[in-house]
């Protein structure tokens, strides 16, 4: 039986080795020296809740899968039925086409063509590139079509260090706001709250045993080299999950059955929170034949 994620596609750089799928352009693999640094799956199994999945053209949630373009309604599929959302995007199970591949990176692009619930035609790539101790991914997404619209790209990539409990792992995020879910359509109060002072302030590091989140955290601070940096430590390991300054969203969810490994974190990359295509919070605006790029990336210390 075919790979239900397609065709595996291998990049190394001296002992960094990372694994990129077809179906959906997701991470399934990245480890340094055999130690894994993402949560991984089997080649012949489907991403477990989202693992390394790329979320375009919007990231988590649209509630009722309804939104307006231009005044007239839209109607997402209902891709969330449980909760009746439409969610992650549009690209998740789509065949990418590979540009190139070559030892240590590799460039892949999919079309979002006109659909139900989405009016306006898109081209994204994007590009993994392996360094000794980090991986570098790009996205850029071009507006195809004669109208101006908003967009959002996230990722769902899920961190571990080695064989480390993530109970054991440390979190230190730069978020001073936070947008908690509520209600049964897991859906987020709409305005932002201070984090100080509450169970939401990462800002001095936690320890991950007994934190329950599937939160989005935003109004993140910059570091020095103008990216923000979110880090889980362990004694002197630490990895860091640097996004670019149009990243300014990152989704924490610690569930507690991630096939294979049981509790498990993820950080995820967004450019905007949950719901964007109806709020317009953070949407990237692009005008017809406009492009917009952003990396993100992953630093083994």
């Amino acid at each position: 039986m075919a790979n239900p994620t397609g065709e595996q596609f291998e990049i190394t750089r001296g002992n960094a080795r990372a694994i990129v799928t077809e179906i959906g352009a997701g991470l399934r693999a990245f480890e340094i020296g055999g130690v894994p640094y993402v949560e991984e799956y089997a080649a012949d199994e489907m991403p477990p809740k989202g693992l390394g999945q790329v979320l375009l053209p919007w990231p988590n949630r649209t509630k009722g899968g309804e939104w307006e373009f231009q005044g007239e309604k839209q109607q997402l599929e209902i891709t969330e039925a449980a909760r009746g959302n439409a969610i992650h995007g549009l690209t998740r199970h789509k065949e990418w086409e590979l540009l190139e591949h070559a030892e240590s990176s590799i460039t892949l692009a999919v079309d979002v063509e006109v659909q139900p619930g989405w009016p306006v035609p898109l081209r994204a790539t994007i590009t993994y590139d392996l360094q000794p101790r980090e991986l570098t991914i790009t996205h850029e997404i071009r507006n195809e079509g004669e109208h101006p619209i908003g967009v959002g790209v996230g990722t769902h990539p899920y961190f571990r260090i080695g064989d480390v409990p993530t109970d054991e792992l440390t979190l230190t995020l730069p978020a001073s706001r936070v947008r908690p879910y509520v209600g049964d359509q897991q859906m987020p109060y709409a305005d932002e709250q201070d984090v100080a002072d509450t169970e939401y302030d990462f800002r001095g590091g936690r320890v991950l045993a007994g934190v329950d989140l599937d939160t989005a955290f935003g109004s993140l601070s910059l570091a020095d080299d103008g990216t923000h940096h979110h880090v889980l430590s362990h004694g002197d390991q630490q990895l860091v999950v640097w996004t670019g300054p149009d990243f300014r969203w990152v989704q924490v969810f610690t569930p507690d059955d991630l096939t294979g490994r049981g509790r498990a974190v993820a950080l995820e990359p967004m450019t905007c929170p949950a719901d964007a295509l109806n709020t317009g919070t953070d949407l990237i605006e692009l005008e017809p034949a406009a492009s917009w790029s952003g990396s993100w990336g992953i630093r083994v210390l």
